[in-house]
């Protein structure tokens, strides 16, 4: 791979912003609140679609792969002397009802792993209880206040899942356990982690596809929340180039 110099970056703005999505049609979502053109640059085992905003990165399903894809960039950026100042972690998910309503926009103030750690017989252990590793990043707050003023989104905690929840039971035990959860992904975590692993902030936007809770496929709006993501980044762009790094 050829890692391209500092004078062929689109630079914008100051700020170098990674926003990765689980899929090309999210990323392609997010790409349409930022001006074109766009060219591709080529990662082991993924590829970046650079626009005039920041650069995008459809990262695979799940926290795993989203991890790695997500790594491969923070690398390479890194080696090749521009590192990036903030990740962002977008697509749409699952909203928990009331508080997050179909075709609403959610911004985490809490990415957490839903079910990493043990299940006993007196119910579910966090991995951190089990006196290892972490279980939840924070966005910075500043950050998430200015999103939100900007966007009108929702904040809370917004959960990562490997098995996406399509029962009553499983989202009634989720939200007892996260009381301030309004949302779930498969991606936010690993995201969170690769950004953590490189000392960079890290952020979760979502715009809510459907309930969560019994799963029926013909009452998902897929198209309402790519269009909400979408408005969403066209609001935040703002944000995204005023934004100080160096703030909590």
């Amino acid at each position: 791979m050829v890692l391209q110099a500092p004078e062929e970056l689109l630079t914008t703005s100051s700020l170098r912003v990674l926003v990765a999505t689980a899929v090309p049609v999210e990323r392609d979502a997010v790409a349409r609140a930022f001006p074109g053109p766009f060219h591709e640059v080529a990662l082991p085992g993924a590829t970046l679609r650079r626009t005039a905003g920041c650069d995008l990165l459809a990262a695979g399903v799940g926290p795993a792969l989203s991890a790695a894809s997500t790594a491969a960039a923070l690398t390479a950026a890194a080696l090749g002397g521009t590192p990036y100042d903030l990740v962002v972690c977008a697509g749409i998910g699952g909203g928990f009802p009331p508080g997050a309503p179909v075709a609403s926009l959610v911004v985490a103030d809490e990415i957490t792993a839903a079910d990493l750690g043990a299940e006993t017989a007196d119910g579910f252990l966090p991995v951190t209880e089990l006196g290892f590793g972490t279980v939840t990043h924070r966005p910075p707050e500043t950050l998430v206040r200015s999103v939100v003023a900007a966007t009108g989104a929702r904040t809370g905690t917004v959960l990562t899942v490997s098995t996406v929840t399509g029962t009553a039971a499983r989202a009634d035990a989720l939200r007892a356990r996260h009381p301030r959860v309004l949302a779930e992904g498969m991606e936010g975590f690993g995201v969170a982690e690769a950004a953590a692993a490189h000392h960079v902030p890290v952020l979760e936007i979502r715009a809510v596809s459907n309930p969560v809770g019994p799963r029926d496929r013909a009452a998902w709006r897929v198209g309402d929340a790519l269009a909400a993501l979408t408005e969403g980044f066209g609001k935040l762009a703002p944000v995204l180039t005023s934004w100080n790094p160096h703030e909590p």
